[in-house]
């Protein structure tokens, strides 16, 4: 299953059709989720059932994850049916909900089909920051609050109460615990990296108009459900988490918090050991806990993307590069031995003409897009004969 190219929630429905449901209820898949980072909003891995020929993008994560959960989710609710209901019911919700959006060209791109209309959308709720060129290079944020649409998707689906609002109390609720969880404490620079990407994510709620004072502490009583309290207490534990200890103001506020939410102390202290073990062991894998400077982010963020595309239209390239002899033989030179400036030229300018014949590589057409050949260099012993590299090592 490729989440970047059309067809996927398609491709998802024959998976969960085909497979007995991994998950015997809510809880399960909760806990499954926060094992892949989709809770904490970090987007990591995938449940196994799930496969994938290419590594996965952290945007293509959150994308399958949230179609996971949602799918899940409306089984437990309404039990497994047709899977385009499934699709119909979530198109709905999200219109309903007016926070996704399709652009015009998009539409007619897409068409009148509710499957491909949906992967737009879903699109739409995954990036934070959307220009396209934005996203070639891998400079958007992908939006950490993810799992409020699941939670308000409950709401929609029983229609007990009036979702927008509910929309509303729980961003409002889950930005004031994170807030207080960071000022209970002696904050670090990642402290603050993540309230701005909390901040950044919310749909409902304006964070300038949003009031940081006690009284949110009075909407948890009564408001919310068990699986809002479970994921308020969660939010809280992450933003608590980094210095591995607690001190007494530490203590004091997520405990109290428990407490509010009808959590025993032993609840407690197991999330906290969870979350503090989630990202010790996926500390290197989380943009927001890494000090790289911009330059390092960007170029890493266009590496990804650029080896994404390049290795995902291997056939392709490998056909184009079959009916170009010159330039096979100039870039297995190029393996042992410096090409001449006019030999560079050549590999550049026949290169770009391949580029223009696969769309999907069609960054590579953008001012400045040439910086990008050094990655795509880089991947060439991938494509090439391995008569071309005598050090390849294949993979199994």
């Amino acid at each position: 299953m490729n989440p970047s190219a059309s067809g996927w929630i398609n491709k998802f429905g024959h998976l969960v059709d085909n497979e007995s449901l991994p998950y015997p209820d809510f809880d399960s898949l909760y806990k499954d989720l926060k094992e892949h980072g989709f809770i904490y909003g970090v987007h990591l891995s995938i449940p196994s059932f799930i496969e994938v020929e290419h590594t996965l993008s952290e945007d293509e994560i959150a994308k399958i994850n949230l179609l996971t959960a949602l799918y899940f989710t409306y089984t437990f609710e309404k039990g497994k049916t047709d899977f385009t209901h499934f699709v119909d019911t979530v198109f709905a919700y999200y219109q309903s909900l007016d926070v996704g959006r399709i652009s015009f060209l998009n539409k007619i791109l897409t068409g009148s089909k509710t499957e491909s209309q949906l992967e737009k959308l879903i699109d739409s709720r995954i990036y934070l920051s959307g220009n396209t060129f934005n996203r070639a290079f891998g400079n958007s944020l992908t939006n950490s609050l993810l799992y409020v649409d699941v939670l308000i998707f409950i709401i929609y689906l029983r229609g007990e109460i009036d979702m927008k609002q509910h929309a509303q109390l729980l961003e409002y609720v889950t930005i004031n615990i994170a807030y207080h969880a960071l000022n209970s404490k002696e904050e670090h620079e990642n402290d603050a990296k993540l309230i701005q990407l909390l901040g950044s994510s919310l749909s409902f709620v304006d964070l300038d108009k949003a009031k940081f004072d006690g009284s949110y502490l009075d909407l948890l009583d009564q408001n919310f459900n068990a699986f809002e309290k479970d994921y308020f207490l969660d939010m809280a534990c992450l933003t608590i988490w980094e210095d591995k200890s607690l001190d007494f103001t530490e203590s004091d506020y997520i405990f109290g918090l428990g407490k509010d939410l009808g959590k025993a102390e032993n609840e407690v202290r197991i999330e906290l050991d969870f979350v503090m073990d989630f990202f010790e062991k996926n500390r290197e894998k989380i943009a927001y806990l890494n000090d790289k400077n911009l330059a390092v982010q960007f170029y890493e963020g266009m590496s990804k993307n650029v080896s994404k595309l390049i290795l995902r239209n291997s056939k392709r390239l490998k056909k184009e590069l079959a009916e170009s002899r010159e330039l096979v033989t100039l870039l297995s030179k190029s393996t042992v031995k410096d090409l001449s400036a006019e030999e560079k030229k050549k590999v550049q300018n026949q290169l770009l003409d391949i580029f223009k014949s696969i769309p999907s590589l069609a960054i590579f057409m953008l001012p400045g897009g040439a910086v990008l050949l050094p990655i795509f260099i880089k991947l060439i012993p991938k494509l090439l004969p391995s008569a071309f590299d005598d050090n390849r090592i294949e993979e199994n």
